[in-house]
């Protein structure tokens, strides 16, 4: 019972051990006590966590049960916790709590976002975690296998929160459903997959930090006088409608601003039916 209290209360904390025995699906490490500690594999960062028998292990205290009379102590090195405590071991100001880590999400190996808060108004948060030239955080990269770390300035303000979460993009304007905890992001055309980033990651791991549902558009898309081909259904024919916007042409000045011979040829139109279509378009703008 001695061992289960001990490592109950350790839960969530970090321990290194040596790594005993490989097996397939997990490794049996040895605290300094030897008592015997499990890592499975998928709590391992995915294709970059080797090791062998021998090998120092650093995770952290994921749960503790009883299975028959002995406990049974499994750890994790893909936690957003383990990230959150590495921060704690070595980054001085959170281990003295002058810096709050608020919030810590991951794509263990590959991305993460960690949001920082500093009590005391003279220290940037984000600098001391990160250190000059990145010193102070190069050591908890390299113990993640190259994870790459986005630490941010932490606030109470949803807007800039998000804004600061989708960073490195440059956002021109939001609009945000507090309710339904949802919010469209524009950005400038050249920084819309910054926002999204490799494989969708930046903006999945912003989401999960902010806790919203975050779509990002083009904001050069649809300027605020355009109008959508669809509005004009009833003047203009359905199919006609659909092979346009299948070759997108999907509002008013897309077809305008275009050449007609260019519309008509990935249109796969007559040009007459382009130019019919462009004096309908026309109507529209000129009534306003």
């Amino acid at each position: 019972g001695e061992l289960f209290k001990r490592y109950k209360g350790m839960e969530g904390e970090i321990i290194s051990g040596e790594v005993h025995h490989v097996r397939n699906r997990e490794l049996i490490i040895y605290d300094d006590h030897q008592n015997e500690l499990i890592l499975r594999r998928d709590e391992m960062i995915p294709e970059k966590d080797f090791f062998r028998k021998g090998d120092t292990v650093r995770a952290i205290v994921k749960s503790v049960e009883i299975r028959g009379t002995k406990p049974f102590i499994l750890l994790s090195r893909t936690a957003d916790m383990f990230l959150a405590k590495l921060f704690e071991s070595e980054i001085p100001e959170v281990f003295d709590g002058i810096i709050t880590v608020k919030g810590v999400v991951r794509i263990p190996g590959e991305k993460a976002k960690v949001a920082v808060e500093s009590y005391d108004d003279r220290i940037d948060p984000v600098g001391a975690c990160v250190g000059m030239k990145g010193s102070r955080i190069h050591g908890i990269v390299r113990e993640l296998r190259s994870e790459n770390i986005d630490v941010i300035n932490y606030t109470t303000n949803q807007q800039l929160f998000i804004q600061r979460a989708l960073s490195p993009a440059k956002i021109s304007n939001m609009v945000m459903n507090e309710e339904r905890r949802h919010v469209d992001v524009y950005l400038p055309a050249d920084q819309v997959s910054l926002a999204i980033g490799r494989g969708g990651n930046n903006i999945r791991l912003a989401s999960r930090l902010t806790e919203y549902e975050i779509d990002v558009y083009r904001e050069d898309i649809v300027h605020e006088e355009d109008v959508e081909l669809l509005e004009f259904s009833d003047e203009i024919e359905g199919w006609v409608i659909e092979q346009l916007r299948k070759s997108g042409y999907d509002t008013a000045k897309s077809v305008l601003n275009a050449e007609i011979e260019d519309v008509a040829r990935r249109a796969d139109l007559e040009v007459e039916t382009i130019e019919e279509v462009r004096s309908v378009l026309k109507k529209e703008f000129e009534d306003q």
